[in-house]
């Protein structure tokens, strides 16, 4: 079958403009070359560019992330430890950022990559471990201060950066972990001798309390009983006279003094009569004390 050459014509120029379309996500834009020089800016949305003489590069301007992947660095105190980090940029939309994205620097991806894993090394390089691990955001600050002013020319923007992992050698973290145990079990040995000490303080305060009511409480039972004992001897004197008054006074100390087997009184008092006579108490002997006569007369039971 055999073509006319309107309709080879017109087939070549379809092609010839079909392959020019070039359509640009509003997510992107894109840069367009004229026989290896730069032309013009593309836009999101359609494009016709001249096939074989113009070519397009198109560029993601939204965010993305690039891993400085795990990397041995030697610490301050001689231990090799993995770093790894991550780094989130994206590339500025205006026309001239995007053309240095792709005029200032050869893969900028890659670029990004080498210089946060020289950063690393350079920032861990001067610390130890144990400081390392404690300065994560320190040192976070510093690798995303460096990068931003050394891409400042390459038309991206350095979103933030993010430390992974600060992984000491196997044998260290072992060791590491037994002293975060044993820190971890005095804590909580110390927090039990505290509330045990609690406990306890709680405990003699208590008693020390009850001790202090028992003593008051003795203290106004014997008052009452004092008390008692003077109203009665008032009421004594008041209202009975001679030996009458002096039983009654003795009937008061026996119901004072139950529990004790003697009982003091005066010596030379009609009161000694009266209780030999009544109660069957017997006289002791006078008690000489230092150069005179004692004045007080011991009476016992004849029981």
């Amino acid at each position: 079958m055999e073509f006319s050459p309107l309709v080879i014509i017109i087939g070549a120029v379809a092609a010839f403009f079909f392959l020019g379309i070039k359509i640009v996500r509003p997510t992107h834009r894109g840069l367009i070359e004229r026989l290896g020089k730069y032309n013009k800016f593309a836009n999101a949305g359609f494009h016709w560019i001249i096939p074989f003489i113009d070519k397009m590069y198109i560029v993601n301007i939204t965010e993305q992330m690039v891993d400085a992947q795990p990397q041995e660095i030697i610490t301050n105190d001689n231990l090799n430890a993995s770093v790894d980090a991550q780094v989130y940029f994206r590339v500025v939309e205006t026309e001239e950022n995007v053309k240095s994205s792709q005029y200032n620097v050869n893969n900028y991806k890659l670029q990004i990559v080498n210089l946060a894993r020289t950063t690393l090394r350079n920032i861990i390089g001067t610390l130890t471990l144990k400081s390392a691990n404690s300065e994560r955001g320190k040192i976070n600050a510093e690798l995303h201060n460096t990068l931003r002013n050394e891409t400042a020319s390459w038309g991206i923007i350095i979103v933030r950066t993010e430390l992974k992992e600060i992984d000491p050698p196997r044998d260290v973290q072992e060791t590491m972990n037994k002293v975060v145990k044993a820190e971890n079990e005095k804590i909580a040995a110390v927090d039990y001798a505290t509330a045990a000490e609690t406990v306890a303080d709680g405990v003699k305060r208590a008693k020390i309390k009850e001790a202090e009511g028992y003593k008051r409480a003795k203290v106004l039972h014997a008052e009452g009983e004092a008390e008692a004992i003077m109203l009665v001897n008032e009421a004594a004197d008041k209202y009975f006279t001679g030996n009458a008054q002096l039983l009654k006074k003795l009937e008061t100390l026996e119901a004072s003094l139950k529990t004790n087997a003697k009982i003091v009184i005066p010596a030379g008092t009609e009161l000694v009569n009266i209780i030999g006579d009544m109660a069957g108490v017997l006289p002791m002997h006078l008690k000489r004390e230092g150069n005179g006569e004692s004045r007080n007369l011991h009476l016992s039971s004849t029981e």
